[in-house]
């Protein structure tokens, strides 16, 4: 597959070497400070000629939260299947969806492509389902990253807060800046860090007066983030029901639910 790549930094160089590794072509990359991306440019309409005059049949676009909504809505006409890995827009999500719908085309997006964060999201899920049936057991969350990521709390940790909050209860409201009260029994607490190197640390308490139930997914690296952004192209790429293109908006639990 010839594939286009928007945002080419640390991220969008691993994408590219996890694309040429399955066998695709990296014909276009679109960054604004890149010094070897091939169209280095803060003005879409320039991004979208590109990438037409690449022949592209497909787009990864892993920029920043400052500039996503813009690339979107720019993208979405060019009516070619599209991975967003950026986070910082899903309030815009109704938005979106309508655009995708109008243009009949494809996108898939995700906090987090890891196939070992798609099962750790499977795995919470299930143990707050068991969880809830037992009220001596409180829940919280703990999330932990490198010191050059934007967005706090994570996507991830946010999807796994909805993982819990879907399964649980008792939990009706997230709490996700400091908090100078004593925690009220339907809230759900999330923690940050942002430190040095570390590519993401996720953590799901379970906690009782008499035990600690600890999930823990942690990653080596961003290589499994890479390999699955291009997997969910692939995905994307390819005929959905009764052969015909997909068409509308996705997510990984679309991906899974096929395996």
């Amino acid at each position: 597959m010839k594939i286009a790549l928007v945002g080419y930094g640390k991220m969008g160089h691993m994408i590219e070497q996890a694309a040429r590794d399955k066998g695709h072509v990296i014909v276009c990359t679109v960054d604004l400070f890149a010094e070897d991306a091939t169209c280095i440019t803060n003005d879409t309409s320039q991004m979208v000629q590109a990438i037409k005059d690449s022949g592209a049949e497909g787009i990864i676009e892993f920029s920043h939260p400052a500039s996503v909504m813009a690339n979107l809505t720019a993208l979405i006409p060019l009516r070619l299947p599209l991975v967003v890995g950026t986070t910082g827009w899903k309030d815009n999500l109704a938005q979106i969806t309508e655009q995708v719908e109008q243009n009949k085309t494809a996108l898939l997006h995700a906090s987090n492509f890891s196939v070992g964060v798609n099962l750790f999201y499977r795995i919470v899920a299930e143990a707050a389902r068991l969880v809830s049936q037992f009220d001596a057991y409180d829940t919280g969350l703990f999330e932990s990253h490198h010191n050059q990521k934007v967005d706090s709390p994570s996507g991830t940790l946010l999807d796994i807060a909805k993982k819990v909050l879907e399964n649980m209860p008792s939990k009706k409201r997230l709490i996700t800046n400091c908090s100078q009260n004593k925690p009220e029994s339907d809230e759900l607490h999330l923690a940050s860090v942002r430190v040095g190197s570390v590519p993401g640390t996720h953590t799901v308490w379970f906690d009782s007066p008499a035990d600690t139930i600890e999930l823990t997914h942690t990653a080596r690296n961003r290589e499994g983030f890479a390999l699955g952004a291009v997997r969910a192209l692939e995905w994307l790429s390819t005929s959905g029901l009764d052969n015909k293109p997909r068409a509308g908006v996705f997510t990984m639990d679309d991906v899974f639910s096929e395996l």
